[in-house]
């Protein structure tokens, strides 16, 4: 997380540790961290710092390598307990989607030769958005693979910005809205869903299994800053309703706590039906996150008003 970033640095909704973190997050940005308003999405109380709490949590959560596993076909997960990095493997090389911050490299490095595939053979690194914590590692990881790194273009200025020890963002090709990247049978289409990044990418893509094909949704945050422009107002309006037009049976997000990853992996291990395959929450994020947004708004302009 960058102090360049339009995000509101915001949130928790339980643990004091949690409380703790989402602080440590927001006085490291220099911004406030106002922990209102608060919503009630599917039974649940969600404010801004429980929303941030739940997506970053510890330090120690940042930085943990959770388990890697298979997701679906042929996608992976090999990030931390709270920051999502995934793999994608075809036969002529593998995709990476978030390198996370430049220290977690390592961590994904072990992750993806768990399970027992190569780093070198990573050949393409693309991104969600442009924050630290989801894309600071992209130098590294080119410098170890040799990987092409392609970025959205609204986002292009923002990864400028993070220089990791001073290295310069490698940035090997820039993408569009829609635009497709494939590699060895398996095409990724970039969506752009500005609000929480002028470049915030949702990626999409169909996934084989069991004689069947999924449509696999890599959500990009849509979590709003706490002043929301007239700017930001409308890219978020736009991004709500692609979002929920997307065709999604499996939703994926940039943390594991947007898609309850700890949850469906522990139901994994149960075996059983694939816990990922749940078409019926790939809106549950959006719903949280808009209402949150109409929230901020309201307030915002009630405040104006006075």
């Amino acid at each position: 997380m960058k102090k360049m970033s339009r995000v509101n640095l915001s949130t928790c909704l339980g643990a004091t540790v949690l409380l703790a973190a989402s602080a440590n997050v927001s006085q490291a940005q220099g911004q406030p961290a106002p922990d209102h308003p608060s919503v009630t999405v599917h039974g649940q109380i969600y404010s801004p710092r429980s929303i941030l709490a739940r997506n970053m949590g510890t330090q120690e959560d940042q930085t943990t390598q959770f388990p890697p596993h298979k997701i679906i076909g042929n996608v992976y997960y090999v990030g931390t307990r709270t920051l999502s990095s995934f793999l994608i493997v075809t036969p002529q090389g593998n995709l990476l989607i978030d390198s996370t911050y430049e220290r977690n490299v390592p961590a994904i490095q072990k992750s993806v030769e768990q399970l027992g595939f190569k780093f070198s053979d990573i050949k393409i690194l693309i991104g969600n958005h442009a924050h630290g914590d989801h894309q600071e590692g992209d130098a590294l990881v080119k410098q170890l693979t040799g990987a092409q790194v392609m970025v959205m273009a609204e986002d292009v200025t923002a990864l400028q910005a993070i220089k990791p020890g001073g290295k310069e963002h490698p940035i090997d090709k820039i993408l569009h809205d829609g635009e497709e990247v494939t590699l060895g049978g398996t095409t990724l289409v970039a969506h752009l869903t500005p609000g929480h990044t002028r470049g915030c990418t949702t990626w999409t893509m169909n996934a084989q299994e069991g004689g069947s094909t999924y449509n696999v949704m890599f959500g990009c945050s849509l979590r709003p800053p706490g002043v929301l422009t007239p700017a930001i107002v409308n890219e978020f309006n736009r991004s709500f309703k692609l979002v929920r037009a997307l065709p999604c049976d499996v939703q994926l997000g940039d943390h594991g706590a947007q898609y309850n990853m700890q949850e469906k992996f522990a139901k994994v291990q149960n075996g059983g039906r694939n816990p990922f395959i749940e078409p019926a929450s790939c809106k549950v994020e959006a719903d949280i996150e808009e209402a949150m947004f109409h929230a901020i708004l309201a307030e915002q302009q009630k405040g104006a008003r006075h």
